[in-house]
């Protein structure tokens, strides 16, 4: 019994980091703005937390650096779509060539190195009730954050006043600028919040679920976490559906090789994507809802904020 609530538990472990980036990333979206540079951010998030753990040997000084480089690599985002004018596209694609490749630079110096046991929660708990035990207990906190992330975000759009302003502004940035809203602002301010969450989630590749660094560890998870959001039609709860079925292709392709289940190797790691490929295929032919749901201003730039 407990084996099946541990195969439930590891399915939600490898959903974290696209919980996080996805969460991040559809604010900044319901905000009006495109940001294709998940993935640099989260793997610069990656390096910076390992990087940060190696020298300091602080896990906490480690955590909240990663979600700061996670914002200053946003912020230049920032900067280079709200106040130069740039593309949307072109310029979250160069950021994560950006991200990959001073990733790559910064990291090879701690090639190899072990990380840091990350401390869990309530580990004694853990076998003391038949298959919830593992998957309720036992886990760092950051895994227990990203699975009360999209309740949090979804209270945040839909019941704060901040929240309504933020799809105003991405639903209508004239009206909201009309209306005394400084639309830059609050685009710089979830853009930034994104980068965070994206620090944060590559931070939680590298000093938990594979507490080591190893060069584009990220692999590709940038890029779901960006589908995830379309796939859930910008809804954070449907954010969380996405993430655990990506999460437990991942694991039970694991399984798979384990057990040696006579596939390509090649086919079952790039399972996870094709399924997440066909279900964002089979989403987008209900065009009147993606249309219902896209923020109407999701990458256009705004020009009249002052």
């Amino acid at each position: 019994m407990n084996f099946i609530g541990l195969i439930i538990a590891s399915i939600m472990a490898s959903a974290v980091p696209l919980i996080l980036a996805s969460c991040g990333e559809l604010i900044t979206e319901r905000s009006g703005v495109l940001n294709l540079g998940v993935e640099g951010m989260m793997i610069i998030g990656a390096i910076s937390g390992f990087a940060l753990m190696t020298v300091t040997g602080s896990l906490i000084i480690a955590i909240f650096g990663a979600m700061l480089a996670g914002v200053l690599i946003s912020t230049i985002f920032a900067f280079l779509t709200q106040t130069l004018i740039t593309n949307h596209v072109a310029t979250g694609l160069a950021l994560t060539i950006f991200g990959i490749g001073i990733s790559a630079m910064i990291g090879k110096n701690f090639v190899g190195i072990p990380g840091k046991e990350f401390p869990v929660l309530f580990e004694s708990l853990k076998d003391t009730i038949p298959l919830v035990g593992p998957i309720l207990f036992g886990h760092s906190i950051v895994f227990y954050f990203a699975f009360a992330l999209p309740f949090m975000t979804n209270y945040f759009l839909k019941k704060t006043k901040i929240g309504l302003i933020v799809r105003a502004v991405g639903d209508s940035p004239v009206s909201a600028s009309n209306q005394g809203i400084k639309v830059r602002l609050v685009r710089y301010l979830c853009i930034l919040y994104g980068g965070a969450m994206s620090g944060l989630a590559g931070a939680y590749l590298s000093m938990i679920y594979t507490p080591q660094w190893i060069e584009n560890m990220t692999g590709g998870r940038g890029w779901i976490a960006l589908a995830l959001v379309v796939f859930s039609t910008w809804n954070p709860i449907k954010i969380l559906i996405g993430a655990m079925i990506f999460g437990g292709l991942t694991i039970i392709q694991f399984h798979m090789q384990a057990i040696g289940v006579r596939i390509p190797v090649q086919f079952l790691t790039a399972l996870p994507y094709i399924v997440t490929i066909i279900v964002l295929v089979v989403i987008s032919r209900d065009s009147r809802k993606i249309r219902l749901s896209t923020p109407s201003s999701l990458g256009k730039s705004f020009h009249k904020d002052n």
